[in-house]
């Protein structure tokens, strides 16, 4: 429970009209207000977990917001990040948020920090608040987040989504767990998907993002049972809640420094390892595949490694689909050898990171062939511009 001076605080005569409806609950009433005018909440993204709590936040009476985001707005973006709009495209996207924030509620303070937030600077961006929320989607910014708030003593308010699953819980309240005791190492690089490559149900970041509002208010205002100690699993094709005891765990590491997270996680090796694959593989672009094409030769296999809905969604003439998913069974192995029957092969994906890695497994399967560099995104921005991108 935070304890800001009330006395100091006082509410216009708009404001008590504006938050007429809170003012009349008992759990919150004047000083719940006041506390919610006297917060300070940082978010660290205004993706689609950032959009709808910061949206809330604001509406609630947060005095100030403070923002963390380098990012500008995609066209992509719209589909889940609703506090940005059309016109907001290809523009910084805290500018976006702080213009829909202020709209919203004008008397809202909102800091902003267009920058990565990284270990030269997290500590000194979180000082000041008093409540973390964690809207990012990657493992080295969430351990980061996780650290500063343990070393900072600030409560770091959790949520993550994918396709029609998210989570959320409260780290480092009041004695609580913390990041580290849900996941003590983080996965391999490339294990778990990001929501770039395997979707995400937009109305699944509002559900996720107004449940961490939610925990951020409660956490304010000193009332109800938070979210700390339980991970909050929701499954949205089944409308299912369920919940997991989290507990702090003895042995964890005491966290006395932040460190480089991107190296903790394993990043530049797996971009070394990368970069070995991509040389030791054969790439030609998509204006080679096209003259390759129009050709007419026909000594060669145009494989497409994609999923089925993707290929659905776009795809170049005269590919065939074996997705990677098969390959890596090794199903998907045998299908390929039957399909080249001794003609020549080249494989693409989306962007060429997956048929990359489709051809390193073939190649351990005594199969070579060439990668797209690009892949059909290339394609539809260099040869063909009616291939829809995604």
């Amino acid at each position: 429970m935070l304890n800001p001076n009330l006395d100091d605080i006082q509410l216009t005569k708009e404001e008590y009209s504006r938050y007429s409806r809170h003012l009349i609950l008992p759990e919150v009433g004047l000083d719940g207000q006041k506390r919610l005018k006297a917060a300070k909440v940082l978010c660290i993204g205004t993706g689609g977990l950032g959009s709808p709590l910061l949206l809330y936040l604001a509406a609630a009476g947060i005095g100030t917001l403070g923002i963390v985001d380098f990012d500008v707005v995609d066209s992509s973006n719209l589909q889940r990040q609703v506090i940005h709009g059309t016109s907001w495209v290809d523009k910084p996207k805290i500018e976006s948020a702080k213009n829909r924030i202020l709209e919203i509620n004008p008397a809202c303070q909102v800091n902003l920090y267009e920058t990565r937030f990284m270990s030269d600077n997290a500590l000194d961006i979180v000082e000041p608040y008093d409540i973390v929320i964690d809207g990012t989607d990657n493992f080295p910014t969430r351990y980061l987040v996780n650290d500063a708030c343990v070393l900072l003593n600030k409560p770091n308010v959790y949520g993550s989504i994918f396709r029609f699953e998210g989570q959320a819980t409260v780290f480092n309240y009041e004695g609580g767990p913390n990041y580290r005791d849900l996941y003590p190492e983080p996965p391999p690089p490339g294990m778990v998907p990001s929501c770039a490559e395997g979707g995400v149900l937009g109305v699944l970041c509002g559900i996720i993002g107004t449940i961490q509002a939610t925990e951020a208010v409660k956490i304010i205002l000193g009332q109800g049972n938070t979210l700390s100690g339980r991970l909050l699993l929701y499954n949205a094709l089944d409308m299912k809640f369920r919940e997991l005891k989290l507990r702090p765990n003895p042995e964890r590491p005491v966290i006395e420094k932040l460190i480089d997270y991107e190296q903790f996680c394993g990043i530049p090796q797996a971009k070394a390892e990368e970069e070995k694959r991509k040389m030791e593989i054969p790439e030609m672009t998509v204006a080679e595949l096209k003259q390759l094409m129009d050709s007419g030769k026909q000594d060669f296999v145009l494989l497409d490694v994609r999923n089925p809905n993707e290929y659905e969604i776009a795809k170049i003439n005269g590919s065939v689909l074996v997705p990677l998913s098969d390959i890596e069974r090794g199903e998907g192995v045998e299908k390929v050898k039957e399909l080249l029957n001794g003609h020549r092969l080249v494989v693409h994906c989306k962007s060429g990171m997956r048929s990359a890695k489709a051809l390193s497994i073939l190649k351990e399967a005594g199969i070579e062939g060439t990668n797209v560099k690009g892949g059909i995104l290339a394609w539809s921005q260099e040869i063909d511009s009616s291939i829809p991108t995604y």
